[in-house]
């Protein structure tokens, strides 16, 4: 009987947090929240795992290219502020890259490293649950791919802005609310 009350890590389930960068920052960015660079990415992706034990986390986001316009050289440096503040946090970073084409930029390459972690953490077993921070439906292929393969997908998504593709894919799905966001502000 005591057996049934004692969890151990091998019996909890192992879980990534995957977190779409640009989609994340417009998002929340839409919420009227304008500073991410002081975000508490470790209490919020604590928050998402609840008693799930954390496997790794990973935010995937377009590299910025510095030219000599002040406005790519602020970018950069935003940037960089950035990944060095996810590193305080303990969260790693994939690069994408950005492509400008008729005169915007265009992220490139972020969701098929989505997509290939979604494969990865469910072909390799690295992970029973993937907590999913994006609303790109290009992903949707390799989520039922590993929910096929038994795995979990959590999509998170906003209240305000919710992509009901993926809350229809997904075996499970979350809606944040503006004041889900302001406590890790």
């Amino acid at each position: 009987m005591q057996d049934f009350f004692c969890y151990t890590v091998e019996n909890m389930s192992k879980v990534v947090v995957l977190i779409d960068g640009s989609n994340f920052y417009y998002k929340v960015k839409s919420l009227g929240f304008k500073e991410l660079l002081s975000f508490d990415y470790s209490r919020f992706i604590q928050f998402l795992v609840g008693k799930k034990s954390l496997v790794g986390s990973t935010y995937f986001i377009g590299k910025v290219k510095t030219d000599k316009t002040p406005q790519s050289q602020k970018f950069h440096k935003n940037q960089q502020k950035l990944l060095s503040h996810l590193k305080k946090h303990r969260v790693d970073y994939k690069l994408g890259y950005l492509l400008k084409s008729d005169g915007k930029y265009h992220e490139k390459g972020v969701d098929v490293q989505i997509a290939v972690d979604i494969l990865v953490a469910a072909y390799e077993n690295t992970a029973d649950h993937v907590i999913l921070i994006s609303s790109d439906t290009d992903l949707i292929p390799s989520i039922r791919k590993a929910q096929s393969l038994g795995k979990t997908i959590e999509y998170i998504g906003f209240s305000h802005q919710k992509s009901i593709a993926l809350v229809a894919e997904c075996k499970e799905s979350r809606l944040l609310k503006p004041e889900d966001i302001e406590e890790f502000i």
